[in-house]
């Protein structure tokens, strides 16, 4: 699909004529059918195996004056032929199932327009693929399903140049599965003029300066973007792109005006025409609706309506909510040196604006977050200021700062003096009448809430009730659109916007960047973006923000202006515990925290208490799966005199299972702590080992935030006699299901078998689908950091396998194993030796244990179970390319 900007040449005429006499010379009947059938063979073929070719064409600029790649025809307004499937086809039809995941083509990593979709992608939660500089389309479907619910070019051009292969084949995946396409200007550094799209029937006008953006009201894209005043003056850029339809499938979004010559045609400069911006394909033309936009996200409007547009073509029926909901905290009352603190007047201003604000903004309070040992500290003029802010507390809600604004991590594991801290506080509101009814509070400096000091939580609960929280650290400080909440020890921490006014921002024309940066950051830019994308908005502001100026006040005054003024949204507030309630409901997925390194980032550490390292962090993990030989490899391990793990969990036997269960809500301190060595200095290699950590689902992200640069080793058997293993495993240690069933009952378990019997079963043969469970590892540590081991040559030759251990490892010294494990007869496997030792140290009883031979029918079951799983496991590891060769089992069963 090309670009077109000149009629057809000589030759394209002639393809054209030979074109039209085979489509309709009479007599060809039987070359019809016989072609018509071979075609829709290949197509069924290629779209069953959803497989895109290699081949994709060149990614070339093309200039105005170059030759094109198909034939220029003039089509009428309506082609009858393209509208033969009545569009409300694709309402009537039920949608058919597919991931909610975007696909974005973007041509480098690095481009700019690229970044700024996956923000907004990012900032909406909104899943999404990368293809950069594809060639050719991915992988569209996986079994009956899509995999991906909206497609984004950042380069349209890209779209409308597919080779005729890839662009058939994604349009009609668009087609059966209902998925839209949005479509960023062409990236061109030669100007095009009435170039043409012939497939979409649309022409393009490219670099172009306009004017006056102007929002068609009737539009259903609309939704969060309001279309009643129209943006005056010079818009941003000289690189607009203007869409001129030829079909009646287009819809008017947004016009502009131009400033010059338009396809050679004159017009009135006092009133030049409106063009089309931004438009819409409503699918009339061939089913599949597309939206395409005339300039990038650097126009602010552009941001409100690209939202609208993943909304629209995601499910025109059921749009976001266009309520937002904020709170204002006002941190540091009574706090501050003096000549930067509030006055009487200033006091009286802010309740005036709360009041004021209250009319449109429902429930709207400031929240005051007070450290009472600074109460009087400034001038007489000042120390007014806090008198009226006292004499109108119950006009407020308030929050409990620290009492000497103190911050919580400095306090290392004392409870007790937090708590006297706080104490002081609540005395001081009891004394002067403040509301303690609120269960918000707010630590200085954000200090303790994330990374957790644990003693703050204790301290909060105990003498403020605390029940809320907020910080602007979870999970990073930048980038902010990806702050978020999460629940700890039942205090909801709510996640806090920073709207660029700090301690030292007291007066507007001393404003950092200048004034001209906090209106960007008003009229469209981060500020208004934080309140476009968050439901739930919590916003940090500080007491100085308030005096001399009242930059703050003007701040959110022209905030609030600016959204009434282009967007929807209708503006709500709410007290803090029923803010993050409304957070909550609106994510339930945040409520689990996700620990992050703290020695990862250097804002943490600052608040982090010194008594803590990361060194006491594992430097690998032994993930499993269970039934394998951890446990082997757990005590050859520490027969190393530089390998160290962890202290026994007695609720988990050894292994302390952090990752992978409800010891993860404990928190970081209550993880730290199982391993050994003092503050700040271990020379130990550290490591972990939980067999449970290999198959479940939630460990590789989690393992990778808190420790990405940590070594994964796996080791692996025959999954048939792993299973088996494990099923005499768990019937040894009295599972109930599992002594009521045969072997074959538990593996031949189906949807119609009670639920304790089918969930026996996963648990008994899910993690022996290796490859599945190792690329989710691999989705977020490098292959260079896992190693896999052969759990067969681990019990047959232990020896080159700790070799291949240590050096995979790095660790040093490097020690002969020869002279630490020893094979046992009378056990019948290897066992530590020591030369103090007169006798091996060898596993437990249940170790090594001898069972029952498996029934001939269930191995043969098992074994056709397990096939397809081999075989993406013996894709995996050629690809991997790891230092064992393919295990004898693995080339056994492929053979």
């Amino acid at each position: 699909m090309t670009l077109y900007s000149h009629p057809p040449g000589k030759g394209d005429r002639q393809c054209l004529r030979r074109k039209r006499r085979w489509q309709w010379m009479p007599g060809r009947l039987l070359l019809w059918t016989i072609l018509l059938a071979f075609l829709l063979g290949c197509v069924s073929l290629a779209w069953r195996m959803t497989v895109s070719p290699d081949g994709g064409s060149e990614d070339m600029q093309l200039p105005v004056s170059s030759p094109a790649f198909d034939v220029v025809v003039d089509y009428p307004e309506e082609d009858p032929a393209l509208l033969k499937i009545p569009v409300e086809l694709a309402v009537t039809v039920p949608r058919l199932k597919n991931e909610p995941k975007v696909l974005v083509f973007v041509e480098t990593q690095y481009s700019v327009v690229g970044r700024e979709i996956v923000v907004e992608l990012e900032a909406i939660r909104q899943r999404f693929r990368l293809e950069v500089g594809a060639k050719s389309i991915p992988l569209l479907t996986s079994e009956d399903r899509g995999k991906f619910n909206l497609i984004i070019f950042e380069n349209v051009e890209r779209y409308f140049r597919m080779d005729r292969w890839n662009r058939e084949l994604l349009d009609r995946y668009c087609r059966e599965y209902h998925v839209g396409i949005i479509g960023f200007p062409p990236i061109l550094e030669h100007t095009l003029i009435a170039a043409s799209v012939e497939s979409l029937h649309l022409r393009l006008h490219t670099n172009i300066q306009l004017r006056d953006f102007e929002l068609n009201a009737s539009s259903p894209v609309l939704h969060v973007t309001k279309a009643e005043e129209i943006w005056s003056g010079i818009l941003t850029g000289e690189d607009w792109t203007v869409y001129i339809p030829q079909h009646t499938a287009y819809e008017v979004v947004a016009w502009a005006r131009p400033l010059g010559f338009v396809n050679e045609t004159s017009f009135n400069e006092n009133e030049p025409p409106k063009l089309p911006v931004v438009i819409l394909d409503n699918g009339k033309l061939d089913r599949v609706r597309r939206i395409f936009f005339g300039q990038s996200l650097k126009f602010v409007l552009h941001r409100p309506l690209f939202l609208d547009a993943i909304s629209f073509l995601l499910n025109p029926d059921v749009r976001p909510s266009l309520r937002r909901y904020v709170q204002i905290d006002i941190d540091d009352i009574f706090v501050g040196r003096r000549g930067t603190r509030m006055v009487a007047d200033d006091a009286l201003a802010l309740i005036e604006t709360m009041e004021r604000w209250r009319k449109t903004i429902p429930r709207f309070r400031f929240n005051l977050g007070f450290s009472g040992k600074y109460f009087h500290a400034g001038a007489d003029e000042e120390n007014g200021g806090d008198d009226m802010l006292l004499a109108n507390a119950n006009k407020f809600s308030w929050f409990c700062h620290m009492w000497g604004h103190s911050q919580a991590h400095l306090y290392n594991s004392s409870v007790e003096a937090l708590v006297r801290e706080m104490q002081f506080n609540r005395a001081f509101a009891r004394d002067h009448g403040i509301p303690m009814n609120s269960s918000y509070v707010v630590s200085p400096h954000h200090s303790g809430v994330y990374p957790v000091h644990e003693p703050l939580y204790e301290a909060w609960a105990s003498v403020w009730n605390a029940k809320v929280t907020s910080t602007e650290e979870y999970p990073h400080f930048k980038p902010m659109h990806l702050h978020r909440g999460f629940v700890h020890h039942e205090i909801m921490v709510l996640p806090r916007q920073t709207c660029g006014l700090y301690t030292h921002t007291i007066f507007l024309a001393s404003y950092p960047g200048g004034i001209d940066r906090l209106e960007r950051s008003i009229n469209g830019g981060d500020l208004f973006m934080t309140l476009l994308r968050n439901p739930i908005n919590v916003y940090m502001t500080h007491l100085s923000n308030y005096a001399h100026d009242r930059l703050a006040l003007y701040t959110f005054e022209s905030l609030f202006n600016f959204s009434r003024k282009w967007t929807n949204l209708e503006l709500r507030s709410a007290p803090p515990l029923e803010m993050a309630q409304l957070y909550f409901r609106v994510f339930p997925q945040d409520a689990e925290p996700l620990w992050n390194n703290p020695c990862e980032d250097k804002r943490h550490m600052q608040i982090w208490s010194a008594t803590k390292s990361c060194e006491r962090l594992p430097k690998f993990l032994v993930i499993g799966p269970q039934k394998t030989g951890t446990t082997a490899l757990y005590s050859f391990l520490l027969s190393h005199p530089a390998i160290r793990s962890t202290y026994r969990n007695p609720e988990t036997f050894e292994e302390v299972q952090f990752f992978s269960g409800t010891n993860y809500y404990k928190g970081l301190d209550w993880y730290m702590n199982f391993f050994p060595g003092g503050v700040n200095s271990t020379t130990d290699f550290l490591f972990e080992k939980s067999a449970t950590y290999f198959d479940n689902e939630l460990v590789p992200l989690r393992a990778f935030s808190l420790v990405p640069h940590t070594s994964i080793i796996s080791i692996l058997i025959d999954p048939v006699r792993r299973a088996y293993s494990w099923y005499q495993h768990v019937k040894a240690h009295g599972d109930k299901v599992a002594a009521q069933y045969s072997f074959l009952e538990i593996v031949t378990a189906n949807r119609d078998s009670p639920k304790p019997l089918q969930h026996l079963r996963s648990r008994c043969l899910r993690p022996g689908e290796y490859a599945s469970h190792l690329e989710r590892w691999l989705d977020h540590y490098p292959s260079t950091q896992l190693l896999i081991l052969d759990g067969d040559l681990l019990k047959s030759d232990p020896v080159s396998v700790m070799h291949l251990v240590q050096r995979f490892l790095k660790i040093k010294p490097f020690v002969d194993y020869k002279d630490l494990i020893r094979f046992d007869k009378k056990k019948g496997f290897y066992c530590q030796v020591e030369a103090t030792m007169k006798a091996p140290r060898c596993l437990g009883r249940s170790k090594g244990r001898r069972y029952p031979v498996m029934e001939a029918d269930v191995e043969a079951v098992l074994q056709r179970y397990y096939q397809p799983h081999n075989v993406a496991l013996h894709k995996l590891l050629t690809r991997l390319n790891q230092p064992l060769p393919l295990p004898k089992w693995l080339r056994a069963d492929l053979q």
